[in-house]
This record gives structure tokens, C-alpha cells and sequence, in this order.
């Protein structure tokens, strides 16, 4: 592959050669769908790159194409992005953000010899998105893993006692982003996981939520969590017609879920949409609530209509229109 060329993984056996390859410490890797508007766009971002970064591998590799990849980094949703140093994954991007996708390469290449002095602007950004990130939900926490699958036993403990006093929390994988995972240590100054933090405040680590606990202070330092199934009723509700899909009206993260907001487009009914992929307990919690397995998931009225296949059948039956009106 000639310098300043976007390469191709065809296969796994392709992805690992160049993983390996020892004259370029980084490897940048867009996991892509052709039929996805905001992939394309993304790859000419990367063509652009690779012309100003020579220096980086940048590989294009079609997620669905090649699974045993996709699932092994647990990709769910296109346009995903991986960065790789010395075959080791240290950071992760998601969704079409050029300026980010930017920034992460810029900053992954200065990484490797940055002269003393020059990483002032780096560290503010740095500070910048960790504030956000804090801020991006009343109760965060940085763990191990995630809170269905921690990663070592005090992210465990720490989601048990959050659960157990039905908490309603976000959390971030420390583990996907290893800028976050060093950057918030000093940002706390707190050199260990788990943090927690309400309203953007460091409450602290499993020892501390241990002592809230026992002097019975952690129910009112955290906010409590709505029952999920008022929620979902809720979110059902939001809308005479909401649709539960991959993504959003304007970026379709799943083949399925661009052809029903294609379908639903054409019929010039109003809708709104929720993206599955920001929420896990929505996600999960409206297959059992529902009975349906599958995204997306239609509902009119609070109703479940269906899937993308019910949604066909009633576009060709002449009765879609009626029923996303409220006629039926």
C-alpha cells in the first residue's frame, strides 16, 4: 500500500496483516456500510487524512462483510472508528464526527514524540470533553466494562449497590478510551476505578459509596431511577407515531431502520424517532415490554405495529397510511 492511501480489509486475515505492520505506529480503522450515506462521507474524511498523515496505516473495512471482526470489537453500529497501536486497540470513536475523527488522529500521532511545550492545547481539549462527559448524564460512572458486563470486581460492587438502590445512572468504558482512562485521574485527582459523580461532582469510589450506604446518605446523594416500564410507556407515548430504531431520522445506523424511515418519509406523516443505541435499557427493556425481539420497532398510539416487515405489508396492502394517521 503506497503512503497516503486509504487500505482495504477484505478480510480478518487482511485486518490482522495490517494490524502488524511495524513501519506505522498507528492504525486508524473505519468500520463502514456501503449503504450508509454518512459512511461515505466519513471515508473521504479519510482519504484526507491519509494524504495529511502519512506516516499512519488508515483502513476502510465493510462491517457486515467481514463479522468475526465486527463482533470481536463489538461494532453495532456504522460508522465506527478503531485505533490501533502495536495491534492493541487505545481508542474508539462512533457516529459520522469528522472534527473528532480529526482531533483523535492528530492527537494519537503527537502522542508518539510531542516536544516539550506543545501539548498545552491538547490538554485543554483533553479537559474539555472530559467536563462533558461528567456533565452527560445527573449520575455518571466510570467503570470497567459496562454496567450488563464489568470488567473487574469493584465496577461489579459499585453497579450491585447502585442497582440495589435503584439508582438511575449513565457510564462510560474507561477501558475503550485509554485518553479518558489516564486524563480523568489527574482531572479528579482520583488514581482509581470506579468514580462516580452526581451533577458533575466527584462523589468518589467503591469505599466511599460503601460509607454513603451503611450512614444511609447514598439515596440522597444519587437520583433515584423511574421504573423502567413507566419509562417505556413513556417514551411510547412521546409521539403519536414514534419509531425505535438504530439510529436517527437523519443518520440510519442499520440497513433495517433506512429502509422504515425511507418507507415512513414517503407516507408525509410526522414522527419521531429513539436511538437504541444511546440507551441499553431501553433497548433491552422494550424487547420484553413488547414481545418483539427485533429493532426497528414501529408504535401508533402507544401500539406496537411492528417491525420492517409488517411495515412492508402495509404499504403494499394500501393500509399504512390510514393506521400511522390513527384511522385503524
Amino acid at each position: 500500500m503506497a503512503a497516503g492511501e486509504v487500505a482495504t480489509a477484505g478480510s480478518a486475515e487482511q485486518f490482522q496483516r495490517l494490524l502488524q505492520q511495524k513501519e506505522r505506529a498507528l492504525v486508524v480503522v473505519h468500520f463502514w456500510a456501503p449503504w450508509a450515506p454518512q459512511c461515505v462521507q466519513m471515508n473521504e474524511v479519510m482519504a484526507t487524512l491519509a494524504k495529511e498523515h502519512t506516516q499512519v496505516t488508515f483502513v476502510q473495512l465493510e462491517a457486515e462483510a467481514v463479522p468475526e471482526v465486527s463482533e470481536k470489537y463489538e461494532i453495532s453500529s456504522v460508522p465506527t472508528f478503531l485505533f490501533f497501536k502495536n495491534s492493541q486497540k487505545v481508542d474508539r470513536l462512533d457516529g459520522a464526527h469528522a472534527p473528532e475523527l480529526t482531533k483523535k488522529v492528530q492527537r494519537h500521532v503527537s502522542s508518539t514524540s510531542v516536544p516539550a511545550g506543545s501539548n498545552d492545547s491538547a490538554k485543554e481539549d483533553l479537559n474539555v470533553r472530559l467536563k462533558k462527559l461528567i456533565n452527560a448524564a445527573p449520575c455518571m460512572l466510570f467503570m470497567k466494562g459496562s454496567p450488563k458486563e464489568p470488567r473487574c470486581g469493584f465496577s461489579k460492587q459499585m453497579v450491585e449497590i447502585l442497582n440495589k438502590h435503584g439508582i438511575s445512572f449513565s457510564s462510560f468504558d474507561i477501558f475503550s478510551d485509554e485518553e479518558v482512562r489516564q486524563g480523568l485521574k489527574t482531572y479528579s485527582n482520583w488514581p482509581t476505578y470506579p468514580q462516580l459523580y452526581v451533577a458533575g461532582e466527584l462523589i468518589g469510589g467503591l469505599d466511599i459509596i460503601k460509607e454513603l450506604e451503611a450512614s444511609g446518605e447514598l439515596d440522597t446523594v444519587c437520583p433515584k431511577a423511574q421504573k423502567l416500564e413507566d419509562r417505556l410507556k413513556s417514551l411510547i407515548n412521546k409521539a403519536p407515531v414514534m419509531l425505535f430504531m438504530k439510529g436517527n431520522k437523519q443518520s440510519a445506523k442499520c440497513g433495517f431502520s433506512k429502509q422504515i424511515i425511507e418507507i415512513i418519509n414517503n407516507t408525509g406523516v410526522d414522527y419521531e424517532t429513539f436511538d437504541i443505541l444511546e440507551d441499553e435499557e431501553v433497548r433491552q427493556g422494550l424487547k420484553t415490554y413488547s414481545n418483539w425481539p427485533t429493532y426497528p420497532q414501529l408504535y401508533v398510539k402507544g401500539e406496537l405495529v411492528g417491525g420492517l416487515d409488517i411495515v412492508k405489508e402495509l404499504k403494499e396492502n394500501g393500509e399504512l397510511l390510514p393506521i400511522l394517521k390513527g384511522e385503524n
